[in-house]
């Protein structure tokens, strides 16, 4: 009580108290003494009083000045206890403003040097900050026109003009063209070449747009992935439409001459078209490796979405009467409880719970059926006891929910695997396409009809994508020293049985054929000094006192190191890549770093670093890294329809300049000298 009566007769006294009276020092300009006074005590010493909560601060000693840092803290941070308990009116004291809802009083005088307060608001940094929430919340540009969100900034800012729509469009185009310079640098400074995703989006037009990434290993050995293009065509099906756009972003982003391999995500009618005329259309403009052959990529998420897709469906009727069993069990808490006490007098040790699926994400669907199977004896009861259930699925029905949750079970851990990974490099999926190659393989020959019927659509569309990939997935684990070409000639032996050999002999002959394209390409001169042969390095891939960089070259010894470069490469009577080959194994532990591995041994294989970079950045998923694998879908994508509406330009600006501005520091940072204090009680 009074408190507020308090704090204005302590403003009023703030207006008319005067200063000390001036002495010979300069004129204090800091605006901290409009808060501030200074009050002479003992000893010829001076100390800084708060107008408003009287708490005293050291402020000269004699002839020594403490500064005035420590009293804006006080102020500026909300230290002062007012200020903590009258927290509107204070701040808005604090910075220039009239208590009493008025318009900001003009600043007495301005200085060359802008004071710590005035420098709380700025409006062309909160425009900034507008448009980066609009774009990375998916806001509508006319979120800037809603009286509440204009009500709830002038709460926060009373100086803060809101932008219209029009102006908002303006500052999204700033951001995304800040942004879009800063990549287009980086990319300019990879040592490598870049692989493409290429993603369809539809409208409800007959517009379409295409997403185009870009995924490359930086020079310090660093997995990215950027969004380049989200460009709008007219016929995004057409011949010639994919084509032509990556055309124009790789002339856009002057990488014609870096396109490594393109990752699509289609349906298996499709792929075949798209592969062809993308690989004779881009192949006259572009220098591709290997001449192509596996230039073109699927998306391994996307088949396993296809496959899992067709098993759900093909007991579609069965999966059906177990959503509705779960839907009557969760009904009301009577039924759970009837249903717990069936369950416990049957002495089923099942610790799972009964749960929905959500239909747009096949986990969900198995982690349903998982928990349904261990309970299929209580819902045969509770049917024989309750007149009001009559969905029970029968013995056949369970058994072939049994062998679906088996073959879910193989592509949900497979998926659970790579999504584990921090950073998703292309040597990871081979492990997994083999082991589902293998399974499916045997259980198409099965005794069991059920298994045998299960897998056999399955199959036809996994065995698809092993045709097409089993290549270049194979290529991307040989550059893996845990495993190189021997997993590679045993996985293929489990599959392939007695034509194994000849299938090795096609990843051993691409190998060594893309290796001495490698070879054909210039290398950066390595000082002759440097021990090339050892490169150390630790079971893991880490480093143990290893230079970072090389040494100088600046002996007058350049002659010398070519000279030497000449020599080596006409007595070396085995090749980069023969002699890696050739290498015992590293010993499989799981904190193994693969990137580290060859940024540590680039200096051993100058050339094969440099093919191991691009082959283990090229993208086998479409999903992002982080993202999940279950809710990829099998079609395209569909464009809301406010984004539909808005110009091609602009919808291009808010995808790409989102993806980007994830990958920014917080935009956010606390002043300085701020701390955490623990406050006791």
């Amino acid at each position: 009580m009074g408190g507020a009566s308090d704090i204005d007769e302590q403003m009023q006294n703030a207006e008319i108290e005067t200063t000390p009276a001036p002495t010979r020092r300069r004129k204090k300009k800091s605006m901290v003494w409009e808060h501030f006074t200074v009050e002479a005590v003992a000893g010829g010493c001076t100390r800084a009083c708060c107008k408003l909560c009287k708490q005293t601060f050291a402020y000269s000693s004699g002839s020594k000045i403490a500064g005035t840092s420590h009293l804006k803290r006080h102020i500026a941070l909300g230290s002062c206890p007012k200020i903590k308990s009258q927290d509107r009116k204070q701040l808005a004291l604090a910075s220039g403003f009239k208590t009493d809802g008025e318009s900001p009083d003009p600043p007495k005088r301005r200085y060359r040097t802008s004071s710590y307060l005035n420098s709380l608001f700025d409006q062309d940094i909160s425009n900034e900050n507008l448009a980066k929430l609009v774009i990375l919340h998916e806001l509508p540009l006319h979120i800037v026109e809603h009286p509440a969100f204009e009500a709830f900034a002038q709460s926060l800012q009373p100086r803060f003009k809101m932008l219209s729509s029009e102006a908002v469009e303006v500052e999204i185009m700033a951001v995304y063209q800040k942004e879009r310079q800063n990549l287009f640098q980086v990319l300019g400074m990879i040592p490598g070449r870049v692989s493409l995703t290429v993603g369809l989006w539809t409208t409800s037009q007959t517009l379409g747009y295409v997403c185009l990434n870009g995924q490359f290993i930086d020079s310090d050995w660093k997995l990215h992935r950027r969004m380049l293009n989200f460009m709008m065509v007219f016929s995004p099906h057409s011949e010639n439409a994919l084509s032509e756009v990556i055309s124009i972003s790789l002339a856009e982003w002057n990488l014609k001459d870096k396109l490594f391999t393109i990752t699509l995500d289609n349906n298996c009618s499709s792929h075949d078209i798209y592969s062809a005329n993308l690989r004779d259309h881009l192949s006259n403009k572009n220098s591709l490796m290997l001449k192509g052959q596996f230039f073109v990529v699927r998306c391994y998420a996307n088949i396993l979405n296809v496959v899992a897709q067709d098993i759900i469906a093909s007991i579609h009727g069965i999966i059906y009467n177990i959503r509705e069993s779960v839907k009557f069990v969760k009904a009301s808490p009577s039924r759970e409880e009837k249903f717990a006490e069936i369950s416990l007098h049957l002495e089923i040790p099942s610790t799972k719970s009964l749960s929905l699926d959500i239909t747009t994400q096949w986990n969900t669907t198995y982690h349903m059926l998982v928990a349904a199977l261990e309970y299929k004896q209580a819902f045969t009861v509770l049917e024989t006891c309750d007149d009001n259930y009559n969905e029970a699925p029968s013995p056949d029905d369970w058994r072939k929910v049994e062998v679906v949750c088996a073959f879910l079970k193989l592509l949900y851990d497979s998926a659970i695997v790579i999504m584990a990974a921090a950073d998703p490099t292309s040597n990871l999926f081979f492990h997994e396409a083999w082991k589902i190659q293998l399974e499916l393989t045997h259980a198409l020959a099965s005794e069991d009809a059920i298994v045998s019927s299960v897998s056999r659509e399955m199959y036809e569309k996994f065995d698809k994508y092993w045709k097409d990939c089993s290549l270049v997935l194979a290529v991307a684990v040989v550059m893996d020293p845990r495993f190189k070409l021997k997993l590679v000639e045993f996985s293929f032996s489990k599959i392939y049985g007695e034509d194994a050999a000849r299938y090795v002999k096609v990843v051993d002959d691409s190998i060594h054929e893309l290796y001495l394209e490698y070879v054909a390409q210039p290398l950066p001169l390595t000082p002759a000094y440097v021990e090339l042969g050892e490169a150390h390095t630790s079971m893991n891939g880490s480093e143990i006192n290893h230079p970072s960089t090389p040494i100088s070259t600046g002996d007058g010894l350049h002659d010398f190191d070519i000279y030497i470069s000449e020599i080596s490469t006409t007595q070396n009577t085995k090749s980069e890549l023969d002699q890696y080959l050739e290498e015992s194994l590293l010993p499989r532990i799981q904190e193994f770093d693969i990137l580290n591995w060859w940024k540590l041994n680039n200096i051993k294989y100058p050339t094969l670093s440099k093919m191991a970079r691009d082959i283990l950045a090229i993208p086998m998923s479409m999903t992002s890294i982080g993202s999940s694998l279950f809710s990829v879908g099998t079609g395209n994508k569909v464009l809301d329809e406010y984004r539909s509406s808005l110009r091609p330009e602009i919808v291009e600006a808010l995808f790409c300049a989102k993806d980007w501005l994830q990958y920014l520091p917080t935009m956010v940072e606390l002043p300085p000298h701020t701390t955490i204090v623990k406050m006791e009680m």
